[in-house]
């Protein structure tokens, strides 16, 4: 007899699958093989099946709890793809910092925090804001989570903040719009007080710019 799946079998279990792992990704605490199914709307028994082809793969793990967590093997490919993320925005960031006079970032959305992808500080200024990749940060502060959040609420912003993430520093941004699979924004952040209208407008020309570039 042959066992072997159905084209719509397979393709429903890859859908199941990667909303398994979006599922794990979105959950800081991890999630049980119960809550999974929950939320998925189905069966333990086909959770399990799932895990275990993840797990193999290293796309899950448990942890000391039995809870779900991403695997290594998804940051490995985060880390492959997020240097090509990085190139393709850093064009309408060299831009944006130029046009400014402020440090222009890239901030995508990881593990429920912000994180700066790439960075691009101003050529001509003597001073600006050193503001390094890997940053990490809260999603309700600071001007690059603030947009992200207006993103998903379907506002396109800018997005303006004073002082919520450093002392003296002031932020704007605007949230990549309209690119699968990525939750972002596009910002600047400097020492003194920035123009919203006219830097805020800049800011969401670069925003477009990248979403069109990561399209």
């Amino acid at each position: 007899m042959d066992t072997a799946a159905r084209p719509g079998e397979t393709a429903q279990t890859l859908d199941r699958g990667l909303r398994l792992l979006h599922l794990v990704a979105d959950a800081p605490g991890g999630l049980t093989v119960t809550e999974a199914a929950h939320r998925l709307g189905i069966g333990r028994a086909a959770v399990y099946r799932l895990v275990g082809a993840l797990t193999g793969h290293g796309m899950l793990r448990r942890d000391g709890e039995g809870r779900l967590r991403i695997g290594v093997g998804v940051l490995h490919l985060a880390r492959r793809a997020q240097p090509l993320l990085a190139e393709g925005a850093l064009p309408a960031l060299r831009r944006l910092a130029e046009g400014t006079g402020a440090t222009a970032h890239l901030t995508v959305v990881e593990g429920g925090e912000g994180v700066a992808l790439a960075v691009v500080e101003p050529s001509w200024t003597s001073f600006h804001v050193a503001y390094r990749t890997g940053t990490r940060h809260p999603l309700e502060r600071g001007a690059a989570g603030r947009a992200v959040l207006a993103g998903r609420a379907g506002d396109p912003g800018p997005v303006s903040t004073s002082g919520e993430l450093q002392s003296g520093a002031y932020g704007v941004a605007a949230p990549v719009l309209g690119v699968p699979g990525l939750e972002g924004s596009v910002g600047v952040v400097s020492l003194t007080p920035l123009d919203v209208a006219d830097v805020g407008a800049q800011v969401t020309a670069a925003a477009e710019a990248v979403a069109a570039a990561l399209s």
